[in-house]
């Protein structure tokens, strides 16, 4: 087993107009095998909370610890942090014009493994997850992300998440723009990800409805960068219920 854990995280934004603080001291342990939620309105420091993992230059950490199996996450470089084990699907994933998503693959593969994976256990490999994502086969040649629709750039982020085999994802709003048939693929893509590897999930979400797909072991609320309140799958129903107004007021 392995466990990423967050201690009393401190995260500023920076913007042209200086550093604005987000998260207040986030407090979160995640371990393999286990789905989170993270949950909260609008500015709560979910994306923030991402961001802040993987390494993204505009979000400097103040203060607080994130740990791999007690290594230190943040003195680790971008790269260094995708070899170690963790993994981002963005929200809104980037174009890249000139790279196809075959060789964007295979190449982000031998980086984090060191060594070029076998090719044709790779190809058998690419094929069936891209046939269990309903991704025709023609994107394998088509560049990252370039014309593809939001339910398609989606999907690519999980065919990314099962065939690079992360320890790690944090999955930042993957059901936004979703209709019903892409959230259920996408979810079952996490799901078997999960099932093959044993794949720890941080899963930001603001609705519910990924949550009838992927069930959560437990679910925080985040409240202007802080943990306001954690539980078990049934937070998530009572958050469906009353929505965020109880953590709002007086706020």
């Amino acid at each position: 087993m392995s466990t990423l854990k967050i201690s009393d995280l401190h995260v500023d934004v920076v913007t042209d107009a200086g550093s604005k603080e987000i998260l207040r001291g986030i407090d979160l342990e995640l371990n393999t095998n286990e789905t989170h939620a993270i949950m909260g309105p609008n500015g709560s420091g979910k994306s923030t909370l991402a961001y802040a993992l993987a390494g993204h230059p505009r979000y400097e950490v103040t203060s607080g610890s994130v740990t791999l199996d007690g290594e230190d996450v943040l003195a680790m470089s971008v790269d260094e942090r995708a070899k170690a084990g963790l993994f981002l699907a963005m929200q809104y994933p980037v174009e890249v014009p000139g790279v196809t998503v075959t060789n964007f693959l295979r190449t982000a593969k031998t980086a984090i493994d060191g060594e070029a994976p076998k090719l044709r256990t790779w190809t058998k490999e690419l094929s069936e997850s891209m046939k269990s994502l309903r991704m025709d086969p023609e994107f394998s040649s088509r560049n990252v992300n370039e014309g593809f629709s939001g339910g398609e750039k989606k999907r690519h982020e999980i065919l990314q998440l099962q065939m690079l085999k992360p320890r790690f994802a944090v999955l930042d709003e993957t059901d936004s723009g979703l209709d019903v048939d892409a959230l259920r693929i996408v979810s079952e893509g996490v799901n078997k990800a999960k099932a093959d590897t044993g794949l720890g999930v941080m899963l930001i979400t603001h609705y519910t409805r990924i949550l009838n797909y992927i069930k959560p072991d437990r679910v925080h609320v985040l409240v202007q960068g802080r943990v306001a309140e954690s539980g078990g799958p049934e937070l998530a129903d009572r958050l469906e219920a009353e929505g965020y107004d109880r953590f709002l007021v007086g706020a």
